[in-house]
């Protein structure tokens, strides 16, 4: 496997205080990927700076090989906003003993979703998203020739394993390009609380240069794809945000799929507050997608109840974060949902087949 360059945790000493200046770069190497193939992949998001955070210790000794931080990771979108309040934020993170923990001794990736992009449910028209992006990038650790550096937005690739057991993970950016939603003409009412589909073939999720780019990494070679999206994409039966409600996207990402024969197709969300698990089906897919949202390492929605007509099982809503589990021998994996003791509550077995993946 080519040596790739990992995000890590500067030191809390080099946020803290920061107002608007540039990061430091961490003094420390940070972890590198194992050698050996993925077996367990930790993701979490919805993270509140505020708000008591124990369940990093459970990950932390759960030994995943990698983690990925799905977006939300912490909370600086009021208005109006700052980027100091943004490296503020950041720098309170950075002193949670556990967060810290994690960051030092696991290899880690990171997307963002609205909270911490800047704007609730914001996207395009967020006016500030370049000085949200620099001090994402700096907070994260990018290098000085990490490709984020060059391009709009944040979406990013990795590959980890040798061939016949490659783990990609793609991280898309939903949020710098995404054109706005349409507002619901019935607020609260179950299914349409917030928004409704739009149909205008004009609307976008990703942007064209994130779409060609998309269609490239697909083309990878790589036997299990781990699709990173800070908003639900095969999540049906809410108004809130998720992919569906711009319907020709959705079938945009279905066909892409398809059409680059990328096999072994995994989507992980974030945002809800809420953990689930999806499978969809129908429609214009190859073979079933499946969904992980995990979404509640501070403050899950307790109440939350909606319909989930892909859903797999019941929402799981206290605190928990979610594990991709991967047996290549056994050529089969499992998602699951795994709460503030690390016992698994939510699982489901898929096996390489169901997926395409020939491994």
């Amino acid at each position: 496997m080519k040596r790739r360059a990992f995000l890590s945790l500067g030191s809390a000493a080099a946020l803290a205080g920061c107002q608007g200046g540039p990061v430091p770069l961490p003094s420390v190497p940070p972890p590198e990927p194992p050698q050996v193939p993925l077996r367990r992949v930790a993701f979490s998001s919805c993270a509140d700076q505020t708000k008591p955070q124990p369940i990093w210790d459970t990950v932390v000794a759960d030994k995943p090989d990698l983690m990925i931080f799905g977006g939300d990771n912490v909370y600086a979108s009021g208005q109006p906003w700052s980027p100091d309040t943004l490296r503020a934020a950041y720098a309170m993170q950075a002193e949670i003993a556990g967060f810290a923990r994690l960051r030092r001794a696991v290899p880690h990736l990171a997307t963002w979703d609205d909270h911490d992009y800047g704007l609730n449910d914001g996207g395009a028209d967020f006016a500030r998203k370049s000085e949200s992006k620099e001090a994402f990038l700096e907070f994260w650790q990018a290098r000085e020739n990490d490709p984020r550096r060059q391009h709009e937005g944040i979406y990013h690739a990795e590959v980890f394993g040798p061939p016949g057991r490659r783990l990609q993970v793609i991280l898309l950016d939903t949020r710098w390009f995404r054109s706005p939603w349409k507002a619901t003409d019935r607020r609260n009412a179950p299914g349409r609380e917030r928004y409704v589909p739009d149909f205008d073939p004009a609307k976008t999720v990703l942007g064209e240069a994130q779409w060609q780019w998309l269609a490239d990494q697909l083309r990878v070679p790589a036997e299990l794809r781990l699709v990173v999206s800070s908003m639900q994409v095969v999540a049906d039966g809410h108004g809130w945000e998720r992919w569906g409600n711009f319907p020709f996207e959705l079938g945009r990402l279905y066909r892409l799929v398809t059409v680059t024969r990328a096999d072994g197709v995994l989507f992980l969300s974030g945002d809800r507050h809420v953990g689930a698990i999806y499978r969809e089906p129908r429609g214009p897919v190859p073979y079933p997608f499946y969904e992980l949202t995990s979404s509640g390492i501070t403050h899950p929605w307790k109440e939350a109840a909606e319909a989930g007509p892909n859903r797999i099982g019941d929402l799981f809503t206290e605190q928990h974060y979610g594990v991709v589990e991967v047996d290549w021998a056994a050529r089969a994996l499992q998602l699951q949902l795994k709460d503030l003791r690390g016992a698994v509550r939510r699982s489901q077995g898929i096996a390489f087949d169901e997926l395409r993946i020939r491994a």
